[in-house]
């Protein structure tokens, strides 16, 4: 726990709020319409100032970030199920994601009881505000959590189709697991990067074909970028006791947009027979700001038709068949000739066949314990358009299809200096539920 250098005043905390309908809510802080971050989202992330300072848990709301420590050291934020709020004082999220869902849901709403546009407490305290709200421009946001493991799925069918037909031709495009499990494989936590952090080009083996020519150490010339959703996950399991479909929300802290980057030459070579390795485990991007199931619970939609039905341990009760999320996702690009990004793909969340809870079902079936900080990647998210396609291997159609960017330039793999972002957002009747951005830069490969 960090030690702060201010000592604020004890309040008595709004520990009693009202159910209240989120659609219609305000806050005493102006908040643009199109802003990712109304009193609707709330989001958890971790912030700091200076750059020796301590970092802290903060949410987001329109520009501003509210700083949780402050509030908690204040006694704003008590309850039955957050105690003091000391778990919100840390320089990390992973012990409040371990308290489980009645404690976020807690926070949750006593955030949204201060923040909204009738109550005084910290509206009027302007000594306090002054402490507690920092302008995002003028934070550095880092990785919300410790991340002990990182799995990454393959859970859109129509990128697993599109990528199949590829290599395989469209009669065996899928594999016969693909339809009845969720395909996943372990991925490197410690590369796993914040917003804005760069991407160094990554250098492995590479042969195009052993037939032909022995393997080389060079240079990865098909730098591709992944449109993928990841969640976090809350409070774990013990060894040896899965996950159940009915519980799996209870565990699931919340969700973060990620970018999968990916080394296709390197990957090509290396991955059979055991799957991803050296193409993947130079660096995976994910947003800052963790946005509560909670928060995107008014968009909830009906899963894809899942064909054949999964075994039960996989299936949806019948009172929880809308498991997926009507999530907007976009993608741009900008390399450094370029004034401006070009939007190069527009997805929906809704393109995932396995849904996030089948993915962390699925993770734990074998017993397998999920520990607070884990990160769950979706895969790559395409849909059925050529302009929904998730990553430069469909865009450009393994190189085939140079993709055009509307100023003279085309690309059918990454460049040196080319910016990727990706966001994401539900839309509201008059507000916005977004995930910020999603970015990272290519530089260079090193000597």
């Amino acid at each position: 726990m960090c030690a702060r250098s201010i000592i604020y005043w004890k309040m008595s905390s709004p520990t009693q709020t009202k159910k209240l309908n989120t659609g219609l809510l305000t806050s005493w802080l102006s908040v643009d319409a199109d802003s990712h971050f109304p009193i609707q989202n709330l989001p958890y992330g971790i912030f700091k100032v200076a750059e020796n300072q301590c970092p802290r848990i903060g949410t987001a709301i329109g520009k501003w970030v509210l700083d949780l420590y402050a509030l908690a050291d204040a006694g704003l934020i008590t309850g039955a199920h957050i105690g003091d709020g000391s778990s919100l004082k840390e320089s990390t999220l992973n012990t409040f994601m371990s308290l489980g869902r009645n404690a976020w849901k807690e926070v949750r709403a006593i955030l949204t009881n201060l923040l909204s546009t009738n109550t005084a407490v910290l509206r009027d305290n302007a000594e306090l505000r002054k402490q507690a709200l920092q302008e995002q421009a003028n934070v550095t946001m880092l990785l919300p959590a410790n991340i002990g493991d990182y799995t990454d799925f393959y859970s859109s069918r129509y990128h697993a189709t599109n990528v199949g037909t590829m290599f395989r031709g469209k009669e065996n495009a899928l594999k016969p697991n693909y339809l009845h499990l969720p395909v996943g494989y372990h991925g490197r936590a410690s590369s796993v990067v914040v917003s804005g952090t760069p991407i160094v080009r990554p250098k492995g083996q590479l042969c195009a074909d052993i037939t032909k020519a022995p393997p080389v150490h060079g240079t990865c010339k098909l730098l591709d970028f992944e449109l993928e959703m990841a969640f976090f996950v809350g409070k774990g399991n013990k060894l040896g006791h899965p996950i159940t479909m009915d519980k799996a929300e209870d565990h699931i802290f919340g969700l973060v947009m990620m970018n999968d980057w990916s080394a296709r030459d390197i990957q090509k070579w290396e991955y059979i027979p055991l799957g991803p390795f050296g193409g993947k485990n130079f660096g995976t991007t994910v947003s800052p700001w963790i946005i509560s199931l909670d928060a995107l619970e008014p968009f909830k939609i009906v899963n894809q038709t899942q064909e054949p039905t999964p075994l039960p341990y996989l299936q949806e009760a019948k009172d929880q068949q809308l498991s997926a999320y009507n999530i907007k996702l976009q993608v741009t690009l900008q390399g450094d000739k370029m004034k401006e990004p070009a939007v190069i793909s527009n997805s929906n969340s809704s393109y995932l066949y396995w849904n996030f809870k089948q993915q962390l079902v699925h993770h734990s079936v074998t017993g397998c314990n999920m520990r607070p900080g884990d990160l769950l990647g979706s895969g790559t998210i395409s849909g059925p358009k050529p302009s929904e396609y998730g990553s430069m291997l469909e865009l450009s159609w393994k190189g085939t299809k140079p993709l055009e960017l509307g100023n003279g330039e085309t690309r059918k793999f990454l460049q040196d200096n080319d910016e990727v972002n990706m966001i994401g957002y539900c839309q509201g009747e008059g507000y916005r539920i977004g995930f910020g951005d999603c970015k990272g830069k290519v530089i260079k490969a090193n000597m």
